[in-house]
């Protein structure tokens, strides 16, 4: 019995060392873990790992990357450095801090210790071709120079010249970076203490990355142009199917009901878009149209910061010294649009107007000083700052009329030909801005209809099968401002 006890026992141990033993690949959480993808159109569920699970969302980041690029022709790489006082940013400054501080000690010791230096050599041999130009003749002197053996070699006799190898890198460096780099290349030919220099040498090759893969996307952007709505499409399909089958979008559902016209389907798909320039706030945006919620959150104060601006123009220009003066119109008109520029919600906008009416007494005041004529009374100050303030109120009389002419003039936009009509009365003085931000509304509407009209149609067609009106025809290939499925940014 003993033996037998003794024996499982063993066994036992066996078997929990076999499970330790166990590679890392075999347990790990990526390959063990799977999921349960539920039917929603009555197909067996999916089982999956976590690194389809992944593919499907790279899927996704694929898609907004693409969208991101056709519609912001501002879109630019950066280069990501973490906040300075968080947990990140400490550890990199003292990691940063450390390395350099072992080269520096390193090299004034005697004699010189040189295997840090070898290795940031060698790291800088292995990063300089992605930045200079394909040149075989410069990659081979690269090789010869920084030769890993011969530098080795040099230290080991003591006659390394470790800032003649700066010189070379520098050299190197400003035959390949960017004019915009020029300034920061001269500096370092300046620079006299070498530990510094190789520090300064490494940011640079840095913002030479940056500038090599903003240029790579510069000469990719007309072909992702070109190609995104398709791309999208296909992305997001592919999306929808892993995820969401035929589950629906209520929240698009229920935007294209509230716009619902008895005229026909795609004057209501124009009044949704009417909305998104001012979306309610009680409402859940639109699923289909989410990747750009926060873009449009964005058109919509600028669109509130104009109609409040040619609201404030308008009521500022009672008096004839800013009516009958073009010249002083306008300059009170660029003072407004700087006081408003970072107004991005209704709780900002009385302390803003606050400030546009006292520059608007100074600038009044100041012309009517100009021409020796007296300042406005207390009694027309007093009316005038109650007229302004009145205007943080959204149903404000002189508010309600500058919004109104402006989603006039919008839907008047999305309706023309490739052009944009001339400004509505009282946004005359803001015609850059107001042309600046419609470019932006086409841009961003037409795009989404090229990716999502079909999808917007199928809805309405589904919500109302009885509707006389034909949709055979893919809404996509309806153009909004006449502006073709591709987007130019």
């Amino acid at each position: 019995m003993e033996n037998r006890q003794q024996q499982e026992h063993e066994q036992e141990q066996n078997q929990s060392q076999k499970l330790g033993n166990r590679t890392e690949s075999e347990s790990s959480v990526n390959s063990m873990t799977r999921f349960v993808v539920p039917s929603l159109d009555g197909s067996p569920p999916k089982i999956v790992t976590i690194d389809e699970v992944s593919g499907i969302f790279k899927d996704l980041r694929n898609m907004e990357l693409a969208h991101e690029i056709a519609l912001n022709p501002e879109f630019k790489l950066k280069q990501y450095e973490p906040p300075t006082h968080s947990f990140e940013g400490r550890v990199k400054a003292m990691v940063h801090k450390a390395y350099w501080d072992v080269l520096r000690t390193q090299l004034e010791r005697q004699p010189p210790q040189y295997d840090q230096a070898i290795r940031l050599l060698a790291e800088i041999k292995e990063c300089i071709p992605q930045l200079v130009t394909p040149n075989e003749r410069t990659l081979v002197r690269i090789n010869e120079v920084l030769d890993t053996d011969v530098i080795r070699q040099q230290a080991e006799q003591g006659v390394l010249d470790f800032k003649s190898y700066a010189d070379f890198v520098i050299l190197i460096l400003s035959q390949s970076c960017s004019a915009a780099r020029d300034e920061a290349v001269a500096e370092l030919s300046m620079m006299d203490d070498v530990v510094d220099t190789f520090r300064s040498i490494l940011e640079l090759m840095a913002m030479m990355k940056l500038d090599m893969a903003n240029f790579m996307l510069e000469l990719a952007r007309k072909e992702i142009s070109a190609n995104s709505v398709q791309y999208e499409k296909e992305k997001l399909s592919k999306y929808l199917h892993e995820f969401h089958g035929n589950v629906g979008f209520p929240a698009t559902e229920d935007w294209l009901q509230r716009n619902r016209s008895d005229v026909s389907s795609i004057q209501t798909i124009y009044n949704g878009y009417m909305e998104l320039i001012d979306y309610p706030e009680d409402k859940d945006f639109p699923e289909l149209l989410r990747i750009d919620k926060e873009r449009f959150a964005g058109i919509s104060w600028r669109a509130q910061r104009l109609i409040l601006c040619a609201s404030l123009i308008s009521i500022a220009q009672s008096p004839p010294i800013i009516s009958q003066r073009p010249n002083n119109r306008a300059k009170l008109a660029k003072q407004l649009e700087i006081i408003m520029q970072d107004v991005k919600n209704e709780t900002q906008v009385a302390a803003a107007l606050e400030s546009c009416y006292e520059q608007i007494r100074c600038l009044v005041n100041s012309a009517l000083s100009q021409e020796q004529q007296p300042d406005m009374d207390e009694a027309t100050l007093a009316s005038l700052k109650s007229q302004l303030m009145q205007l943080s109120n959204k149903t404000s009389p002189v508010r309600s009329l500058m919004a109104k002419r402006f989603y006039l003039f919008v839907r008047v936009s999305l309706r023309a030909d490739n052009h944009i009509p001339p400004p509505p009365a009282g946004f005359k003085e803001f015609e850059e801005e107001l042309t600046a931000l419609i470019s932006s509304i086409l841009r961003l509407i037409s795009y989404n209809h090229a990716v999502f009209g079909d999808q917007f149609f199928k809805i309405l067609e589904k919500t109302t099968p009885s509707a006389p009106e034909s949709t055979s025809e893919p809404a996509a290939a309806t153009p909004i401002n006449g502006i073709a499925q591709v987007a130019n940014p």
